[in-house]
């Protein structure tokens, strides 16, 4: 192990798992951070975190985390559960009375309201307009019988949960995030934490996502299309959105910690209910078999990111990772801001960790 690695927290019972981590980096950088019993037991760091490879990844480097962003808003709608402030089985036009389909908040959060993806092509800007979203989706028709079947909502569920707890508490989700999570976990990346950011480097060999065949797959992968604009991503504009099911920005040590205190944070009771599977089955977007709770990913076919089928949390695109196994007490964060096209199965990049890991 080099001197820089020595340097970061190791426990030593976890050296092989970082040394695994190092080996899988390549071009960019990434952060691993795991805890165990409570206590944060590998915080390392490797790599670049800007296009030109100059700028070194620091402790506090933060990086867009895709769709493990829906982590998060999956936890604040279980903090609101457990304070008696938000109903799952509540259809979800007694938060949002201009929502049409007939569903429960919990349909939306095990991705079964049948809300994907927008038919109608969203004007340019519409990513980045809350109220355009929301607006749009409150009036859409499902693209099946909600409560019968899952697909992936792969965008549309962070405005979809995102405008139920804005209106079950009159705050924002970029706000909520902050009041209740904690530091250098964002929805809407602050003006300050700029600085700090990772700039998401290109899809290597790939011109971008190859979403899943098929008409919703394709309207949920690049409906608005604002995302898909080469570069996109790294703007202020996209940093600080409000689009809470793909551009939350992380650490992998915050990442870690908040999974591995969800027992605390959310109790027994509503954690049990948060991670049962609900939807479990072939996926209407993904088409392959997906397994979720309420919100939470399990390990499933197309993204089988541990081997407890027990763990939940999420992946996201390009290969940012964090996940609790509750059985062996720890939560995992993994961020990195080089993007690898894996259209299903595990990143490369976890597996080698991963094996490390549960040996």
């Amino acid at each position: 192990m080099s001197e820089e690695v020595a340097r970061m927290l190791c426990d030593p019972a976890f050296r092989p798992v970082v040394e695994a981590f190092r080996e899988g980096i390549g071009a960019g950088g990434a952060a691993l951070a795991i805890t165990a019993g409570g206590r944060i037991v590998v915080d390392v760091w490797h790599g670049t975190r800007d296009e030109a490879g100059t700028l070194p990844w620091e402790r506090d480097t933060v990086v867009n985390v895709f769709s493990v962003s829906k982590s998060l808003v999956t936890t604040l709608a279980h903090v609101l559960v457990r304070r008696g402030l938000l109903d799952l089985d509540a259809p979800v036009s007694a938060y949002w009375p201009a929502f049409r389909t007939r569903t429960t908040v919990a349909d939306l959060l095990a991705h079964r309201a049948g809300l994907p993806a927008l038919r109608d092509p969203m004007p340019e800007g519409s990513a980045y307009d809350w109220d355009a979203m929301t607006a749009a989706l409150a009036a859409e028709p499902p693209w099946w019988e909600p409560g019968t079947r899952h697909g992936y909502h792969a965008v549309t569920f962070g405005w979809l949960v995102g405008e139920v707890l804005r209106r079950a508490t009159g705050t924002s989700v970029r706000d909520l995030v902050t009041a209740e999570l904690g530091p250098d976990l964002h929805i809407g990346l602050p003006a300050h934490a700029e600085r700090r950011a990772a700039s998401v480097l290109p899809p290597e060999g790939s011109a971008g996502v190859a979403p899943a065949p098929g008409p919703v797959a394709l309207r949920a992968f690049t409906n608005p299309a604002d995302l898909l604009v080469p570069g996109a991503i790294n703007t202020p504009a996209a940093r600080r959105a409000q689009i809470p099911a793909v551009n939350g920005h992380a650490t992998a040590r915050a990442l870690a910690a908040l999974h591995g205190g969800l027992a605390d944070l959310l109790g027994s009771d509503v954690l049990a209910r948060a991670t049962a599977p609900r939807s479990d089955g072939p996926d209407e977007v993904l088409g392959g078999r997906t397994r979720f709770g309420l919100g939470y990913m399990l390990p499933n076919e197309v993204r089988p990111f541990a081997p407890n089928p027990r763990a939940f949390g999420h992946t996201g695109a390009g290969g940012s990772l964090a996940f609790a196994d509750p059985d062996l007490g720890i939560g995992l964060g993994y961020v990195t801001n080089r993007v690898l096209i894996s259209p299903a199965g595990p990143d490369p990049r976890w597996t080698p960790l991963l094996e490390a890991l549960y040996r």
